[in-house]
């Protein structure tokens, strides 16, 4: 079957949890995770978790996996905590857990990165995998970075990566 038949069997809404990481912006600062929860809304998905939470590993790893068994998410957007500081601790905290990785999320995200903003594109450790059948992406915290994997990559293909997830 075609990429294009198979995407057309897709479903259409999905369950997606949002979790922020930052030790500085709160829920009203948060305008990634909110711009990213009107795009959910706005695709059609149910956004069924928002948080923000600290960049402690343990607290992220926690946080994601409570979306997972707590909250229902068929798909989980971390933002924030994937630059190379030691307070970024998303990659650390999320990776370990992945069952398979979605590799070429990462140099896409890059490639798509440098033609906006050149050589520092390779600051990002954006990733993505599978936890527990659900598809987690890791990626910047900045609204533009946000932006740009989400339009461009992460809600093209939403529908088209759970029902993947979920095939024998």
């Amino acid at each position: 079957m075609g990429f294009k038949k198979h995407k057309a069997n897709a479903p259409n809404k999905v369950n997606v949890g949002i979790i922020t990481v930052s030790s500085t912006r709160s829920m009203k600062e948060d305008k990634s995770g909110q711009w990213i929860s009107k795009r959910v809304k706005k695709e059609g998905h149910n956004l069924v978790f928002h948080q923000v939470v600290p960049d402690e590993a343990g607290t992220i790893t926690e946080t994601v996996h409570e979306t997972i068994s707590d909250y229902g998410a068929q798909v989980i957007l971390v933002t924030g905590g994937t630059g190379i500081s030691n307070k970024d601790v998303t990659i650390e905290a999320v990776r370990p857990f992945f069952k398979k990785e979605l590799t070429a999320f990462g140099p896409l995200f890059a490639q798509l990165s440098f033609e906006q903003i050149d050589s520092a594109a390779l600051l990002s450790r954006a990733t993505a995998g599978v936890i527990g059948g659900v598809i987690v992406f890791c990626m910047p915290g900045s609204l533009k970075a946000c932006k740009l994997a989400c339009k461009a990559l992460i809600f093209p293909e939403l529908g088209h990566l759970v029902k993947h997830i979920h095939e024998n």
